[in-house]
């Protein structure tokens, strides 16, 4: 069989591989063809239907970041004798090896036929979990711009370009900000600058329950500038003003956060912290590692202490999750 069996032709989002002969052989594979940043293969097994299936090529690409494609596939007749067989539009398919599309095609064909596929659009899976983006022109132009527009947000709050309020923080430090931006993210802010209060009139505002350095990195994440471990440092102070000032955005982020890294240093600071900021995950995952898992009793000394200080209504909850547990046993 020539090596013309094999390939695939392509332009731009447009693949086709023409079939010459098929009842010669039971399965048949092309050579791999190029289609946006992944390398890819068609595949035909004749059973007693015809199996066509398309797939990336198996490399540290694929496996690392897997081709989210939409895309139209037919088997079109050389000879244009019968009408294309369509498969309904594949939209937004995550296709990691060769079963995560497969088409059935139970109509017997004969005769030279062409396998078409249309890609509509490829996308990858975004690191920071938000959605997908395409890699082609609308995708690209939307992600560098949005990247263009946070790195100059970034830039205004760590040069002070054209600063009109000042952030007074605990400790002698103060840094400047810009109203626009604070009302934008926040409608506590919203509301200072509206109204005829000190902090109108002053231009500044004072957050005397953080710290220079939380009160930098509060800032960095609503000018979308803030680093991985400035955010872990700082967690909590976050938590405060995001609560504070409602920013709903933030607070999430905190909360998925300090579910993550739940041990016995910590836990009931965090149990205290999701009960005052009613922040329900956290809690019932708190409440499973003390009781359910019975670390309770591995901080007996410091689990004293903390029911001499704490609300009322939390220690209800706790001994009724402890009541439950014993129930079960």
């Amino acid at each position: 069989m020539s090596d013309s069996a094999y390939r695939v032709e392509t332009t731009s989002r447009l693949a086709q591989w023409r079939i010459e002969n098929l009842a010669s052989c039971t399965y048949r594979k092309s050579d791999p063809f190029k289609i946006g940043k992944w390398n890819w293969h068609l595949s035909l097994e004749k059973n007693r239907v015809l199996f066509v299936k398309l797939y990336p090529e198996i490399s540290n690409l694929t496996r690392d970041n897997p081709p989210i494609a939409s895309f139209i596939i037919r088997v079109v007749s050389s000879a244009g004798e019968r009408k294309p067989l369509t498969h309904p539009e594949i939209k937004d398919k995550q296709l990691k090896n060769n079963d995560d599309f497969v088409w059935a095609i139970e109509v017997p064909l004969t005769g030279k036929f062409i396998i078409d596929v249309e890609f509509l659009d490829l996308k990858t899976a975004s690191p920071n979990g938000e959605e997908p983006c395409s890699i082609w022109a609308g995708g690209l132009t939307q992600k560098r711009s949005n990247e263009t527009a946070l790195e100059s947000l970034g830039r205004m709050l760590t040069e002070s370009i054209h600063t009109d309020i000042m952030i007074n923080a605990s400790s002698d430090g103060s840094i400047g900000a810009h109203r626009a931006i604070l009302a934008a993210r926040s409608p506590v802010f919203r509301s200072m600058f509206s109204h005829d209060l000190k902090e109108k009139e002053l231009s500044t505002i004072n957050i005397s329950d953080m710290s220079i350095e939380a009160c930098q990195a509060f800032l960095n994440y609503i000018y979308g500038n803030i680093k991985h471990e400035e955010f872990l440092i700082h967690r909590l102070a976050l938590l405060r003003a995001a609560d504070k000032y409602d920013i709903a955005d933030l607070k999430e982020a905190c909360h998925e956060s300090l579910l993550e890294d739940i041990d016995a240093n910590n836990v009931l600071e965090r149990l205290q912290n999701a009960s005052l900021y009613q922040l329900p995950k956290l809690k019932n995952s708190c409440m499973r590692y003390l009781v359910k898992f019975g670390k309770i009793f591995d901080i007996r000394d410091e689990f004293i202490a903390f029911l001499q200080c704490t609300d009322r209504d939390l220690i209800a909850e706790i001994f009724q999750e402890v009541l439950i547990a014993w129930k079960g046993f």
